[in-house]
């Protein structure tokens, strides 16, 4: 089993003594060690009364909220009698008043690997803000669940650099938290001091199945380590008027829509699922009904995509091609999202979750898989010869 930074820094007081002065904690509730005793009930333990701040990302820090673009509120929190600040809310960067008197910033956030999940903007945000403060920021890493060794999806162009997409790297990034914190100081100058507490005995090679862990939700609608490794695909559908499954128990590993039959689509996969290398997940036609979000209390017909082989899956692919198929089947019926998303005011959802135009314009004119893998490869080479230095694992 590997060593998580929490364990780390719980076991060793070399480690701890490294935290120095009045301490912040951003913080979710997969926070835990790996007995699965929660970071801030640690943080009490170890630094008393220096422990001075809490610090919540999207979602909450008790990770309750459930949707995009609704904040939660700055409060005190009941039992560790110290004030929760909220980087969801009207600011999703900490304000000068919220790092008054904090000496070191910690971070304890379970990622899941994929560009447009907003913790690692968040963590960009605070190396920014610390950097002008002159406040250490201490990331407590943990694995990425679905491992470090591969790369999916095209790399962001900076023309979309929003809340989903802080720096120009592939929809699947392959880093650690910590890596990417260091790759995110590096990239934009950051003069901030910066210290990972590495995940002991951690591969590039592992999924969150090697690792001995407890899968914690790290939001509300990733019930699963599975669903971690569809999301980086799935998550375009939050850009579409089709279900990404949301208000059912698999959210983000089913897709479907009201006006699909799930049998007849499935089947009619078979003349074009040679496009992609389909060894690695099975399709299984799925019929649901969502509870709230998008066709709540609608029944939908799609698919379930089952991961059969992690280390060959490629999400992204599987993704935009269901998302050209169900456009091909749905005709008028299929529609881009044209609600605000994530704060980037006047964009489409799904062009900033692409992190390009390109992704929206091949699905409506039904492109080839080869044409899109051909896009999406431009620029690989270069962010894994920038990452290869900042890489703590091998």
């Amino acid at each position: 089993m590997i060593k998580i930074g929490l364990d780390r820094l719980r076991d060793d007081a070399s480690l701890q003594n490294k935290i120095t002065g009045n301490i912040a904690l951003l913080c979710h509730s997969a926070s835990v060690d790996s007995n699965l005793k929660v970071a801030p009930i640690l943080f009490k333990e170890f630094f008393g009364d220096r422990f001075k701040k809490l610090f919540g990302p999207q979602h909450g820090f008790v990770s309750d909220v459930q949707d995009n673009m609704v904040e939660t509120d700055h409060y005190t929190h009941p039992f560790f009698q110290v004030p929760v600040y909220s980087l969801y809310s009207e600011t999703r960067k900490p304000t000068k008043e919220m790092l008054e008197g904090i000496d070191t910033f910690v971070v304890d956030l379970q990622d899941v690997g994929t560009r447009v999940y907003t913790y690692i903007t968040t963590v960009t945000y605070l190396l920014e803000e610390c950097s002008k403060q002159g406040i250490k920021v201490v990331i407590l890493d943990r694995p990425n669940p679905v491992g470090l060794e591969k790369i999916e999806g095209n790399i962001l162009e900076t023309e979309f650099r929003s809340f989903v997409g802080a720096l120009e790297i592939p929809q699947r990034h392959a880093l650690s938290m910590g890596e990417y914190a260091k790759y995110a100081k590096k990239k934009l100058g950051f003069s901030v001091e910066l210290e990972v507490i590495e995940v002991q005995g951690l591969t590039r090679s592992m999924f969150w199945q090697d690792t001995g862990l407890e899968w914690i939700n790290p939001s509300p609608n990733l019930p699963t380590p599975q669903g971690a490794h569809t999301f980086c695909g799935t998550v375009l559908y939050e850009g579409t008027n089709l279900s990404e499954g949301r208000g059912t128990t698999r959210a983000l590993e089913v897709i479907g829509h009201p006006a699909i039959e799930a049998y007849s689509f499935v089947e009619g996969l078979s003349d074009t699922l040679h496009e992609i290398d389909n060894n690695s997940f099975i399709l299984r036609p799925v019929n649901f009904m969502p509870t709230f979000n998008k066709h709540a209390g609608v029944a939908c017909g799609g698919v379930h995509i089952h991961v059969t082989d992690p280390a060959k899956f490629n999400s992204w692919h599987v993704s935009q091609y269901l998302c050209r198929e169900f456009k091909r089947v749905l005709g008028d019926k299929f529609e881009w999202d044209k609600k605000d998303y994530e704060y980037a005011f006047g964009n489409l959802a799904i062009d900033l979750i692409n992190g390009s135009l390109f992704v929206k314009e091949w699905v409506e004119r039904l492109g080839s898989m080869d044409e899109l893998i051909s896009f999406e490869k431009k620029g690989h080479k270069q962010y894994l010869e920038e990452i290869e230095d900042i890489k703590i694992y091998k």
